[in-house]
Protein backbone atom coordinates (compact mmCIF):
# COMPACT_ATOMS: atom_id res chain seq x y z
CA UNK A 1 0.00 0.00 0.00
CA UNK A 2 1.30 3.45 -0.85
CA UNK A 3 1.57 6.34 1.59
CA UNK A 4 -1.18 8.09 -0.43
CA UNK A 5 -3.49 5.07 -0.01
CA UNK A 6 -2.71 4.90 3.71
CA UNK A 7 -3.52 8.60 4.10
CA UNK A 8 -6.88 8.16 2.39
CA UNK A 9 -7.72 5.17 4.60
CA UNK A 10 -6.62 6.99 7.76
CA UNK A 11 -8.68 10.05 6.87
CA UNK A 12 -11.76 8.01 5.93
CA UNK A 13 -11.54 6.27 9.30
CA UNK A 14 -10.92 9.45 11.30
CA UNK A 15 -13.90 10.41 13.43
CA UNK A 16 -14.49 14.07 14.10
CA UNK A 17 -13.83 17.33 12.30
CA UNK A 18 -16.01 16.08 9.44
CA UNK A 19 -15.83 19.22 7.28
CA UNK A 20 -12.05 19.53 7.59
CA UNK A 21 -11.60 15.79 7.07
CA UNK A 22 -13.52 16.11 3.80
CA UNK A 23 -11.29 19.02 2.73
CA UNK A 24 -8.29 16.70 3.15
CA UNK A 25 -9.95 13.87 1.21
CA UNK A 26 -11.04 16.25 -1.59
CA UNK A 27 -7.53 17.65 -1.79
CA UNK A 28 -6.02 14.19 -2.18
CA UNK A 29 -8.64 13.26 -4.76
CA UNK A 30 -7.81 16.35 -6.80
CA UNK A 31 -4.04 16.14 -6.30
CA UNK A 32 -2.42 12.71 -6.68
CA UNK A 33 0.82 14.40 -5.56
CA UNK A 34 -0.91 15.90 -2.50
CA UNK A 35 1.32 14.00 -0.06
CA UNK A 36 4.46 15.77 -1.21
CA UNK A 37 6.07 19.15 -0.60
CA UNK A 38 6.22 19.68 -4.37
CA UNK A 39 2.41 19.99 -4.52
CA UNK A 40 2.09 23.78 -4.40
CA UNK A 41 -1.69 23.67 -3.92
CA UNK A 42 -0.95 22.23 -0.49
CA UNK A 43 0.19 18.92 0.93
CA UNK A 44 -0.45 16.53 3.77
CA UNK A 45 2.00 16.69 6.67
CA UNK A 46 2.32 14.52 9.77
CA UNK A 47 3.09 15.65 13.29
CA UNK A 48 3.08 14.37 16.84
CA UNK A 49 2.82 16.07 20.20
CA UNK A 50 5.37 14.45 22.53
CA UNK A 51 3.73 13.89 25.91
CA UNK A 52 5.07 12.77 29.27
CA UNK A 53 1.77 11.95 31.05
CA UNK A 54 3.47 10.83 34.28
CA UNK A 55 4.86 14.35 34.73
CA UNK A 56 2.00 16.27 33.09
CA UNK A 57 4.15 17.89 30.44
CA UNK A 58 4.75 18.15 26.70
CA UNK A 59 7.89 18.70 24.66
CA UNK A 60 7.69 21.58 22.18
CA UNK A 61 10.14 22.82 19.61
CA UNK A 62 10.84 26.44 18.83
CA UNK A 63 10.59 26.16 15.04
CA UNK A 64 13.62 27.67 13.31
CA UNK A 65 11.71 29.29 10.42
CA UNK A 66 8.39 30.14 12.07
CA UNK A 67 9.84 31.10 15.47
CA UNK A 68 6.84 29.54 17.19
CA UNK A 69 6.56 26.80 19.83
CA UNK A 70 5.06 23.80 18.03
CA UNK A 71 4.71 20.04 18.19
CA UNK A 72 7.23 18.00 16.22
CA UNK A 73 6.31 17.33 12.62
CA UNK A 74 6.75 18.02 8.98
CA UNK A 75 6.73 16.71 5.47
CA UNK A 76 6.16 13.14 4.48
CA UNK A 77 9.06 11.39 2.79
CA UNK A 78 9.05 8.68 0.11
CA UNK A 79 10.35 6.10 2.61
CA UNK A 80 7.44 6.64 5.02
CA UNK A 81 5.16 3.60 4.78
CA UNK A 82 2.27 5.26 6.67
CA UNK A 83 1.18 8.62 8.04
CA UNK A 84 1.68 7.27 11.55
CA UNK A 85 5.24 6.25 10.66
CA UNK A 86 5.90 9.73 9.22
CA UNK A 87 4.62 11.37 12.42
CA UNK A 88 6.72 9.07 14.60
CA UNK A 89 9.82 9.64 12.44
CA UNK A 90 9.39 13.42 12.62
CA UNK A 91 8.80 13.34 16.39
CA UNK A 92 11.89 11.19 16.95
CA UNK A 93 14.12 13.23 14.63
CA UNK A 94 13.07 16.61 16.01
CA UNK A 95 12.95 15.65 19.69
CA UNK A 96 15.93 13.34 19.83
CA UNK A 97 13.87 11.13 22.17
CA UNK A 98 14.35 7.41 21.59
CA UNK A 99 11.52 4.99 22.29
CA UNK A 100 8.52 7.20 21.52
CA UNK A 101 5.26 5.34 20.95
CA UNK A 102 2.17 6.76 19.30
CA UNK A 103 -0.97 7.00 21.35
CA UNK A 104 -3.33 4.27 20.07
CA UNK A 105 -6.37 5.17 18.03
CA UNK A 106 -4.83 7.02 15.10
CA UNK A 107 -4.72 10.78 14.59
CA UNK A 108 -5.78 12.99 17.47
CA UNK A 109 -6.69 16.09 15.43
CA UNK A 110 -6.41 17.68 12.00
CA UNK A 111 -5.12 21.20 11.45
CA UNK A 112 -5.06 23.05 8.11
CA UNK A 113 -2.87 26.13 8.12
CA UNK A 114 -1.55 28.56 5.55
CA UNK A 115 2.16 28.58 4.83
CA UNK A 116 4.40 30.94 2.87
CA UNK A 117 4.68 30.67 -0.94
CA UNK A 118 5.31 28.81 -3.12
CA UNK A 119 3.02 26.37 -1.36
CA UNK A 120 -0.29 27.46 0.13
CA UNK A 121 -1.44 24.94 2.74
CA UNK A 122 -0.26 22.31 5.17
CA UNK A 123 -2.95 19.74 5.84
CA UNK A 124 -1.50 18.41 9.07
CA UNK A 125 -2.53 15.03 10.45
CA UNK A 126 -1.70 15.24 14.14
CA UNK A 127 -0.84 12.36 16.45
CA UNK A 128 0.34 12.17 20.04
CA UNK A 129 3.51 10.34 21.05
CA UNK A 130 4.17 9.08 24.57
CA UNK A 131 7.70 9.66 25.84
CA UNK A 132 9.37 6.91 27.86
CA UNK A 133 10.02 7.62 31.55
CA UNK A 134 13.74 8.11 30.92
CA UNK A 135 13.28 10.43 27.90
CA UNK A 136 16.26 12.60 27.07
CA UNK A 137 15.67 15.24 24.41
CA UNK A 138 18.24 16.56 21.92
CA UNK A 139 17.77 19.65 19.81
CA UNK A 140 17.78 19.20 16.01
CA UNK A 141 18.86 21.48 13.17
CA UNK A 142 15.20 22.39 12.61
CA UNK A 143 14.82 23.95 16.05
CA UNK A 144 16.05 27.03 17.84
CA UNK A 145 15.12 25.47 21.17
CA UNK A 146 13.45 22.40 22.65
CA UNK A 147 11.70 22.54 25.99
CA UNK A 148 9.29 20.66 28.25
CA UNK A 149 6.20 22.63 29.29
CA UNK A 150 3.62 21.73 31.93
CA UNK A 151 0.16 21.23 30.43
CA UNK A 152 -1.06 24.52 31.93
CA UNK A 153 1.88 26.46 30.44
CA UNK A 154 1.19 25.52 26.81
CA UNK A 155 -1.47 28.19 26.20
CA UNK A 156 1.03 30.85 27.32
CA UNK A 157 3.68 29.91 24.73
CA UNK A 158 1.93 28.17 21.82
CA UNK A 159 -0.87 29.04 19.45
CA UNK A 160 -4.44 27.74 19.53
CA UNK A 161 -3.70 24.77 17.26
CA UNK A 162 -1.18 23.34 19.74
CA UNK A 163 -3.58 23.96 22.63
CA UNK A 164 -6.34 22.07 20.74
CA UNK A 165 -3.95 19.21 20.02
CA UNK A 166 -2.97 18.99 23.68
CA UNK A 167 -6.61 19.03 24.81
CA UNK A 168 -7.53 16.29 22.35
CA UNK A 169 -4.52 14.18 23.34
CA UNK A 170 -5.28 14.53 27.03
CA UNK A 171 -8.90 13.55 26.42
CA UNK A 172 -7.71 10.39 24.70
CA UNK A 173 -5.27 9.56 27.51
Amino acid sequence: MSLYDDAVLVLKGYEGQEELRQVYLDHLSEHPDGMWKACHAGHVTASALVIDPSRGRVLLTLHRKLRMWLQMGGHCEPGDPTLAAAALREATEESGVAGLTLLPGGPVTLDRHAIPAPCHWHLDVQYAAIAPADAVEAISDESLDLRWFAYDEVAEVADASVVRLLEAARARL
